[in-house]
Formats: C-alpha cells, sequence, structure tokens
C-alpha cells in the first residue's frame, strides 16, 4: 500500500489511528490523536478514507432515505388497491330427501310446495342477508320443480340461468339476485 504524509491510518491489530508523519522503506511514523508517535511497519496499516461513525451515520441516513421511499411505494400502492369482495354464494339442494327425513305421508303436490317454499325462504334470506348468488340444486327429472321455481324466481329483482354444467349437470339453476346497496 502507498502511503503518504497525512494519510489517516489505523493500525490493523491494534485501536491506534492517526496520521502518517513520516514515511522510510517499509517503515512508517504515525502521530495518534493524543500527539503520541509510533512507528510501524506498512503492512500492519490501513489507511481510512471515512471515519466508522461517518460510515454508520451515512447508513443510517440512507436507510432511512429507503424507508421512506418505501413507505410512499407502500402509500401508493395502497391507493391503487381494490379490496375485492370476496363473493359467497349460497347452495340449496331442493331434493325432497335432503329437506325432510321421510315422505311417507306427503304426495307430489305436498313435495312441490315444500321444495317451492324453501326455495322461497332462501332467495327472501339471501336478499336480507345481502348474498347475491344462489343455486338451487333441482335434478332433472321431468323439469316440474325447474319450470315452477322459475315461475317463483319471476317475481323477484333476479336474474337466473342454468349454473355449470361442469359441477352441477343439467339440474341446477344459478341465480343473481340485485342488491340495494
Amino acid at each position: 500500500m502507498c502511503l503518504e504524509i497525512g494519510n489517516k491510518v489505523a493500525v490493523i491489530d491494534d485501536v491506534i489511528k492517526g496520521f502518517v508523519v513520516s514515511v522510510s522503506k517499509e517503515r512508517i511514523l504515525i502521530r495518534d490523536d493524543e500527539g503520541m508517535e509510533f512507528w510501524f511497519d506498512s503492512i500492519d496499516l490501513v489507511k481510512i478514507d471515512i471515519e466508522q461513525n461517518e460510515i454508520y451515520r451515512q447508513y443510517n441516513e440512507e436507510e432511512k432515505n429507503l424507508r421512506k421511499e418505501l413507505e410512499r411505494d407502500e402509500k401508493r400502492k395502497k391507493k391503487g388497491f381494490v379490496k375485492v369482495k370476496k363473493e359467497i354464494i349460497l347452495e340449496v339442494d331442493l331434493h325432497v330427501e335432503k329437506l325432510v327425513k321421510s315422505t311417507k305421508q306427503m304426495d307430489n303436490y305436498d313435495i312441490l310446495s315444500l321444495q317451492i317454499e324453501t326455495a322461497k325462504r332462501k332467495i327472501e334470506y339471501c336478499i336480507y342477508k345481502k348474498i347475491s348468488k344462489v343455486i338451487f340444486i333441482h335434478g332433472v327429472g321431468e323439469g316440474v320443480l325447474k319450470e315452477e321455481l322459475q315461475y317463483l324466481l319471476n317475481r323477484y329483482s333476479v336474474k337466473y340461468y342454468d349454473a355449470s354444467y361442469k359441477k352441477y349437470g343439467a339440474g341446477a339453476t344459478e341465480v343473481y339476485i340485485y342488491q340495494n346497496n
């Protein structure tokens, strides 16, 4: 290392710091802050451009600036972020065996009335709880329940269509309920 008179140096294996006062072949004379002079080999010294506390101060300033910049970025992201409302979908199986334990004393009219009454209660529940989608599983059969369900749905402010064929086959109706938020 090429040290010159006036360079600030530190001793590698000691706590001595000072300025180069004299330079001879391999020996260098340094004077510490208290005025004491010491001779060292050049390989035992390291040149100091910036004091450790200065490095620490600069590091803290850079860290503060980086944190401020990150906070600004977070605020920008938050402003641009739109909360996606997780949609609740109510699934109602209208098969009679899912609604009652036994159908021994029921005829077809009673079964259909129970299914339609259940669908009506569920629609009104969804309107009250502001649930925007409900899927009625009615099965394929002869289509009587599906037809009666559509007749019921026409009385409400809803849009209905066949539910996902992949998930429900041809036996389900998906209902979108318009909500006044």
